[in-house]
């Protein structure tokens, strides 16, 4: 059986969605961040980065949201969570995989993670200070170049869906009005109506 390592507000939900909507067989482990789980000795034996989402399955351990996505993805093809037949399409998805990873994930985590890059209290301000700035412009580039519609990469929906929801989720609280990128948020409040999506969301708010 797979086994997930989640926590909730952080981006292993979009890996905890992509697990129910294909179907999968698995067990969901909350790691309580407020105890400091991620950095117990226990957890370090599972994922030595100290984060979720860790995703044990029966060949290893999978850590980093794009490659847990891809697996979920190419391990039940028959949910048709990504174009796997098409190498071209499969390869934009995982561009835009990798933007939210590396990019607008990033942009985010300067609102809370100042020292990861500096020691100096100022420079953590002027992190937290620049954040609405960086996930405005992050998201005006999805709004405006990259949200095909109704999905994230068209008529059908993949694993790229449960990932913007994740982020787009952040937004509020990086002061930044979702207002202003309407595909965004209608996307937002129609992933919400999923079956799967509401499931995992009762069950990390629980």
């Amino acid at each position: 059986m797979l086994k997930l390592y989640y926590a909730p507000g952080t981006c292993s939900l979009a890996s905890h969605i992509a697990l129910e909507e294909a179907g999968a067989t698995y067990e969901a482990r909350r790691v309580d961040f407020a105890r400091a789980e991620q950095t117990t000795p226990e957890y370090l034996a599972i994922n030595p980065k100290g984060r979720v989402p860790a995703l044990v399955t029966d060949r290893g351990t999978l850590t980093e949201t794009p490659a847990i996505l891809a697996y979920v993805a190419q391990s039940f093809p028959e949910r048709r969570l990504a174009p796997l037949d098409d190498p071209f399409e499969f390869a934009r998805l995982q561009s835009f995989l990798s933007y939210l990873c590396s990019t607008v994930h990033v942009a985010h985590a300067h609102n809370r993670r100042g020292p990861r890059w500096a020691d100096d209290p100022a420079a953590h301000e002027a992190m937290k200070a620049k954040v609405p700035q960086n996930m405005g412009d992050c998201f005006a580039l999805i709004e405006n170049r990259m949200f095909a519609g109704p999905f994230v990469m068209g008529e059908n929906y993949s694993i790229a869906d449960p990932y913007l929801f994740t982020i787009a989720n952040w937004l509020e609280g990086d002061g930044v009005d979702p207002g202003r990128f309407p595909k965004v948020l209608d996307h937002r409040n129609r992933m919400v109506a999923r079956p799967a999506v509401a499931k995992v969301l009762a069950a990390v708010q629980a």
